[in-house]
């Protein structure tokens, strides 16, 4: 079944097919507000023009989970290693890789962006990016899964499931009883399946889940105070990387010690929690292994000599470092608040 038609972005945007053309192409004399509009109709009817020729070697990633925000995900320890990853494997293909800036992701233009294959990390639900990039036939590889998968695509990711219960059951093992999980900011596939698996976790041992959602801007961890006011709860697992500093901020606010008072365990790739006093426990993503083995997929896909990459999941290990942060060491007469 044929796409929609030039005309019919122009039909649906109020404008003329010139006016589309020169939005789409970033030609002419045209409002911003009008070029925007364009765009955004363009995509959502899935617009695309037809994939261009190989380009002789450039593959493209982008952070499509907060696409349009203005954030820094390089400076993210998990994107920083995705992406020194992703750029020495590409290199080491043949291929150059360029990284689109997340605040650009809802105006720029995908229909005429000129890559052989596309990496899309954190794809959220009616992700614009990928509706544009499947309209013009772009080979994908994920990073994490799409929410809508189709048959034949490739993604990496951990087990979200098997590492959030190892990580309950080793808070658990060190004498939590009420842990609350601090998470629930994205629409992507990693929060929602953490999320699940706790509440499956809680629901199976009894507990009573305590959701707490993740905010980036809260560096004093504000979002604690009710919480660790009220003694609500004796552990945390934070699966965003500035997650575990806002539970320290908290915590020293709130005169709870850690580990006497409250365990933690942070999902991060920053070396520093190890460093901290007292070392923090944290779960390693492996976002390195990721890349390398997303673009080596991804080149796989563009290489009409090579075997093509098995649909579905490729899944690489994700693992929990312990340290002081989560494990309590028993004194005499010593007991957990609220224990058993």
């Amino acid at each position: 079944m044929p796409g929609p038609t030039l005309a019919d972005v122009a039909r649906a945007a109020e404008v003329s097919t010139a006016t589309v053309s020169h939005a789409l192409n970033e030609t002419g004399r045209l409002a911003d507000a009008t070029r925007r509009r364009v765009r955004e109709v363009a995509t959502a009817l899935g617009y695309g023009a037809r994939r261009t020729p190989r380009t002789g070697g450039t593959l493209g990633v982008a952070v499509t989970t907060y696409a349009g925000s203005a954030w820094n995900f390089i400076e993210v320890p998990y994107f920083a290693r995705f992406l020194t990853a992703a750029t020495t494997t590409a290199h080491a293909h043949g291929y150059a890789l360029t990284i689109l800036p997340a605040a650009r992701g809802a105006e720029t233009p995908w229909h005429t962006l000129t890559v052989d294959g596309m990496l899309l990390l954190d794809s959220p639900t009616d992700d614009p990016v990928l509706r544009a990039l499947r309209a013009r036939g772009i080979p994908l590889v994920f990073d994490g899964r799409p929410v809508d998968p189709r048959p034949g695509d490739v993604w990496v990711d951990n087990d979200h499931i098997a590492t959030t219960r190892e990580v309950l059951g080793h808070l658990a093992a060190s004498g939590a009883r009420r842990i609350a999980l601090h998470a629930g900011y994205g629409d992507e596939h990693y929060t929602r399946a953490v999320t699940r698996a706790y509440e499956q976790w809680c629901h199976e041992h009894g507990r009573t889940p305590l959701l707490l959602t993740f905010d980036p801007y809260d560096a004093p961890g504000h979002g604690f105070d009710a919480v660790f006011a009220a003694r609500a709860c004796d552990a945390v697992y934070t699966v965003y990387d500035p997650g575990g500093r806002q539970v320290l901020a908290a915590a020293a606010r709130h005169g709870l010690r850690i580990p006497d008072d409250l365990l933690l365990v942070c999902a991060s790739e920053d070396q520093a929690y190890a460093e901290n006093d007292p070392p923090v426990s944290t779960v390693t993503l492996h976002p390195a292994t990721i890349a390398e083995t997303a673009v080596t997929a991804l080149v796989s896909r563009l290489t009409p000599t090579a075997p093509p990459p098995p649909p579905g999941a490729l899944t690489v290990p994700a693992v929990l470092h312990p340290r002081r942060s989560s494990r309590l060491r028993a004194r005499p007469g010593c007991t957990r608040p609220g224990g058993r």
